[in-house]
């Protein structure tokens, strides 16, 4: 697996309350917003953020997000996917896509750690 970037995701109340503190006090700016998220990013080192909104009605209770996710964009996404899914990792989120562009996956740790593995690919077009 090749990391090739890594981002905290912060599951909160309010994204924009958040967005608006940690880009008019820190420096980050907005690099890409959803429906329920809004992702934070910085032009040296820091590591990025995505801001996820809490709400019950969004997540089945299996895939809930933690308070705070460790978040690596990788390459290759698909063959990682299945060699952890042979390994016996426990899979929270099912490989699947986003519609902005996202290959997603979700996987925890034998101590509760929400780890979401990330591949950036173009939108599917209409």
């Amino acid at each position: 697996m090749n990391i090739v970037s890594s981002a905290v995701s912060l599951t909160v109340d309010d994204p924009a309350a958040s967005s608006w503190f940690f880009t008019s006090h820190l420096g980050f700016r907005e690099t890409l917003t959803g429906d329920g998220f809004i992702a934070l990013g910085r032009d040296d080192a820091a590591v990025d953020l995505v801001l996820t909104e809490r709400g019950p009605e969004r997540w089945q209770p299996q895939q809930r997000p933690a308070d705070a996710i460790v978040v690596f964009a990788v390459t290759g996404l698909t063959t990682e996917y299945e060699r952890l899914r042979q390994e016996g990792a426990t899979i929270t989120v099912p490989l699947r896509r986003e519609p902005w562009g996202e290959l997603m996956t979700q996987l925890r740790d034998p101590n509760g750690v929400t780890v979401q593995l990330t591949e950036w690919i173009p939108p599917a077009t209409s």
